[in-house]
């Protein structure tokens, strides 16, 4: 409990401008542990040396499902777009891929919608985003910030030639990593100086032909989703291999018809609920969580909570759990 006080102190004090920073006598225990090559990996020269694996990313749920964007709510999960979560500290995002026009599937007609495939209305029709203007301004942010390891989890209703097509024509497949099935994840150290900074998970099995999609169900899992409330929320695994070390703590709630719920995400978002349940669920599975994914970011603060729970890894990495 001592740990956990240290902690959500450290929560009270962060600043967060664009990728965060500490607390000054944080600072000050991390300038001791600098490393040689003066390297700072996701705004944080200690996460360098760490395995993907055992990062914790913020990441948002829907994350082209904006007001910004033109899609608004019910169908939305958030105010701002990518510009503002990029700024924030964000780098894991959540995206749906439909056909704008379900009759003629093309590359072009690639989206970003929110809703389910196959009903009798197109899920774009709520709104969409074009899936490859968005991905290319991702790859303008990462061409600004080198040293950054980003993450993609995508609901895939399109032709996996399409989805390939359109991140190859944003730049971003020139970043994607490749995962072989259990083997130990690299440092991100060593994903930046590969130029393999991206990784690519999508709902969908393996496809041979595209490696770097990686089916989440095998190389990763998830908690549960869209309970009706927080004290409902656990960390038992929900989809997916519990063997594996990659997981996603889904924190978000759902409100009438299951939809997203924006007006208890102050609550829901707020970091030392975020930081305890980061913490149950290490005790639970024996590592923090790699993602903590939330709808209406802008509300309570995910970057923070994500920060403050990687700074428990730090002050307790001689542990095995917190």
């Amino acid at each position: 409990m001592q740990r956990l006080q240290v902690v959500l102190l450290l929560v009270a004090f962060m600043t967060l401008p664009g990728c965060t920073t500490l607390s000054n006598e944080a600072t000050e225990t991390v300038q001791v542990q600098d490393l040689d090559d003066g390297m700072i990996c996701n705004g944080w020269d200690v996460l360098c040396s760490r395995t993907y694996d055992n990062v914790t990313f913020p990441e948002t749920h829907n994350a082209f499902a904006t007001h910004e964007d033109g899609i608004f709510y019910p169908a939305s999960n958030h105010q701002s777009g990518l510009d503002a979560q990029w700024d924030a500290g964000m780098r894991a995002f959540m995206l749906d891929t439909h056909y704008a026009d379900p009759s003629n599937p093309t590359s072009e007609g690639v989206r970003f919608c929110h809703g389910n495939s196959g009903g009798a209305i197109n899920p774009c029709s709520y709104g969409n985003v074009d899936a490859r203007a968005w991905l290319t301004a991702l790859q303008l942010h990462m061409e600004s910030a080198p040293t950054d390891v980003v993450t993609l989890l995508i609901e895939n209703y399109v032709e996996p030639i399409h989805l390939h097509e359109v991140l190859n024509d944003s730049g971003l497949i020139e970043h994607v990593f490749v995962h072989a099935m259990d083997e130990p994840w690299p440092t991100l150290r060593e994903m930046i100086q590969n130029g393999e900074r991206m990784v690519v998970f999508w709902e969908q099995s393996a496809d041979e032909a595209f490696p770097w999609f990686h089916d989440f169900l095998t190389h990763s899992w998830t908690t549960n989703y869209a309970e009706e409330s927080k004290e409902e929320m656990d960390c038992t695994s929900h989809r997916g291999d519990e063997n594996q070390v990659v997981f996603h703590m889904n924190n978000w709630l759902s409100g009438p018809l299951g939809l997203s719920s924006p007006t208890n995400a102050d609550d829901t978002n707020d970091p030392e609920f975020l930081v305890n349940r980061g913490i149950e669920c290490w005790e639970m599975h024996g590592k923090r969580p790699t993602f903590v994914a939330v709808d209406w970011w802008e509300d309570g603060d995910v970057v923070a909570a994500a920060r403050a729970i990687n700074e428990l890894v730090f002050n307790t990495e001689d542990s095995e759990s917190p």
